[in-house]
């Protein structure tokens, strides 16, 4: 007899397999590990491409570690230098989270625009040659689950969002476990106030959240970045001396304190252990990063906010000679020091928001060895800058040399409407006017900027009169972090549609960063520095007090936010400082920062000389006019100018 034998499940075997189950801590978070077995740099990428190699990027394992869970800090805020591999960084906790914790995430830029560039140029290609990332995200049109600024698990186990900080729309209504907020620094106020608290507020609801900041430091005080390096626990890279193994910070003090500009190839640390003192070069670097230590500053932060801060030369993507190097072409000219404090050393650039004492500045030009309306010995170029008000058009010509000292040469008023034909014909003379230099020759101005920001259909109506290597319009840009100067973003036609024709010279520049510059060479002492201002005698007490008439401020915003900003004083207008960024930006755009060295040499060899013998040329773009001219025609009076008007006028 054949015996049936029926097996029945034990309930309170599958309860603990099941309760087993569930109990069982989850595979480790472990980012580092995570990126040695995922990430692959292509050569648009990294100059090192391949697997991610921890040799060249040692100093980012502690910030990895603190990413993971097992850390319990909530925030981890990353300054900077560029080019130093932060993206990277960034993209290894965005991608490894969607990979290994599955949930929602959210990635901020400054704008939607960086937001879809850093999706289409980054991301995409991450996750598409990403193994683990591949079959997760397909990146197929699924019902809206693949978009440019959102891209969805094929599992629906979690999503990315990609969103602008300008925007306040994207930073509403979503729920997000870990985020990063890149290029922090370039964060402004939006519609509904602070961009940041709307971030961070998108992880309230999670205890045990990750909110990382990454960003190059821009201008303090006020710089986000630098601020929540601060309020963290401000953790150092320490290295070991390699004569006596000191541990100690490589500062660019340090470094500049020992630089030989004959001899930039020559750049070096010295050992801070007084009683060592070493030379530390760039060989030395490879040995001592693999001893590197995060060191603390402030320890009561490190449970919730972890900080770190690191610069180029720690970085295998810049060596010492090109640190030196970069400083010597920026020294002298604040806004490019601003620029190497930034990008090089990675930290925030400490500005002069006040200008000294007009009384200071008048005192100085009456002692000045030349008069209003001459252009003195040294002054090479010369440009326009002329503000637009409803009844009047002010102007200031500004000389400058190839050390960007700058030189006033004149300062007056156009009267009239802009839109006016007297005050086209008053500003004609003006462009084709020329003053006399210290040698004897007649100098019209090499580049004219006007403002454009109001009234811009009538002052387009007088500039396009005018070569375009000759009269441009501008405006100051709003945003603090725009660049010096930038074409406006095209404008359109209404009733046409077709792009207006003033778009193609039509320039932003940054007016804060001008002033701030400008602000610190009104300081200088020394003549022989470069970026001096020169002033003639004869200017009123006026002018001194316009070209001193505004401050940088704080201002709290709706969430409490510190602002900083630009104020002028109610009672005191600010033309003579408005006209002389114009005259800045005309500078900017005829070349004075790029323009090679040997065409300043032809430049003052042809001007600063007892003799001229210039082409007249009415085309080309500004460089081209320096390098096949060099000087401008002598120019014709001002009674020729209007008969030349005139003539036009008539047909």
């Amino acid at each position: 007899m054949t015996c049936l034998v029926v097996e029945t499940a034990n309930p309170e075997r599958l309860a603990l397999e099941a309760m087993a189950e569930a109990w069982r801590p989850p595979p480790k978070v472990d980012y580092l590990k995570w990126a040695e077995a995922n990430i692959v740099l292509s050569e648009r990428e990294s100059p090192y491409p391949g697997p991610y190699n921890r040799d060249l990027f040692g100093y980012f394992d502690e910030i990895l570690r603190a990413f993971s869970p097992e850390d319990p800090c909530r925030i981890i805020t990353l300054k900077k230098s560029a080019q130093l591999g932060g993206t990277v960084l960034a993209n290894i906790f965005c991608c490894g989270s969607l990979a290994m914790v599955p949930g929602d995430f959210l990635y901020v830029h400054p704008t939607e625009g960086n937001a879809q560039r850093w999706s289409k140029q980054k991301l995409a290609p991450m996750l598409k040659n990403t193994v683990s990332l591949q079959a997760l995200f397909p990146q197929k049109s699924r019902d809206g689950g693949d978009s440019i600024l959102y891209k969805e698990r094929i599992d629906g186990r979690g999503a990315i969002q990609i969103s602008g900080a300008n925007s306040p729309a994207s930073l509403s209504m979503v729920t997000m476990k870990n985020q990063v907020q890149d290029d922090l620094a370039k964060w402004e106020t939006n519609s509904a106030g602070d961009p940041e608290a709307q971030a961070d507020s998108r992880s309230q609801a999670y205890e045990f959240a990750k909110i990382v900041k990454i960003s190059t430091p821009l201008v303090a005080p006020g710089c986000r970045i630098s601020k929540n390096f601060d309020d963290g626990s401000q953790e150092l890279p320490f290295v070991p001396c390699p004569h006596c193994g000191h541990m100690q910070v490589l500062e660019w003090e340090n470094m500049l304190a020992h630089l030989d500009e004959d001899y930039p190839e020559r750049a070096h640390f010295t050992c801070t252990d007084p009683e060592c003192g070493g030379v530390i070069e760039e060989h030395h670097r490879p040995k001592m990063l693999k001893q590197l230590d995060w060191r603390v500053q402030n320890p009561k932060a490190k449970r919730q906010h972890r900080s770190f801060w690191i610069w180029s030369a720690y970085s295998v993507l810049q060596t010492f000679e090109r640190i030196a190097r970069a400083w010597l072409k920026a020294k002298g000219d604040p806004a490019s020091e601003q620029t190497f404090i930034n990008d090089v050393v990675g930290q925030a650039y400490e500005a002069a928001g006040e200008s000294p004492p007009w009384e200071e500045l008048r005192d100085r030009a009456e002692g000045s060895d030349y008069g209003r309306g001459q252009i003195p010995a040294g002054a090479v170029i010369l440009t326009l800058g002329i503000d637009v008000q409803a009844d009047r058009c002010e102007w200031h010509l500004v000389g400058w040399d190839q050390d960007l000292r700058r030189y006033v040469v004149d300062y007056g008023v156009v009267p009239g409407y802009i839109g006016e034909r007297e005050t086209h014909k008053g500003l004609d003379a003006l462009v084709d006017q020329t003053w006399v230099n210290a040698y004897g020759h007649r100098l019209a101005p090499d580049m004219t900027a006007i403002d454009g920001n109001a009234y811009t259909a009538e002052v387009w109506g007088w500039v396009k009169r005018h070569a375009k290597h000759r009269v441009i319009m501008v405006r100051g840009a709003r945003s603090e972090t725009a660049p010096r100067l930038q074409l406006v973003k095209q404008e359109v036609d209404e009733k046409t549609g077709k792009p207006k024709r003033y778009s193609k010279r039509f320039y932003n520049f940054n007016s804060s960063v001008m002033k701030l510059g400008f602000y610190k060479n009104l300081r200088k002492q020394d003549a022989s520095e470069p970026g001096y201002v020169s002033f003639p005698r004869g200017l009123d007490d006026e002018y001194f007090r316009g070209l001193t008439a505004e401050r940088r401020v704080s201002d709290k915003n709706r969430d409490g936010f510190e602002v900083w900003r630009w104020k002028k004083d109610p009672k005191q207008a600010n033309e003579p400082l408005d006209t002389m960024n114009q005259a800045e930006a005309a500078a900017t755009r005829f070349g004075i920062r790029s323009l090679l060295p040997s065409i300043w040499e032809r430049l003052a060899a042809e001007r600063q000389t007892k003799s001229v013998n210039a082409p007249d040329t009415e085309e080309g773009t500004p460089g081209e006019a320096a390098s096949k001219a060099a000087v401008p025609p002598i120019k014709k009076s001002a009674s020729s100018a209007f008969a030349r008007l005139a003539k036009t006028l008539n047909g």
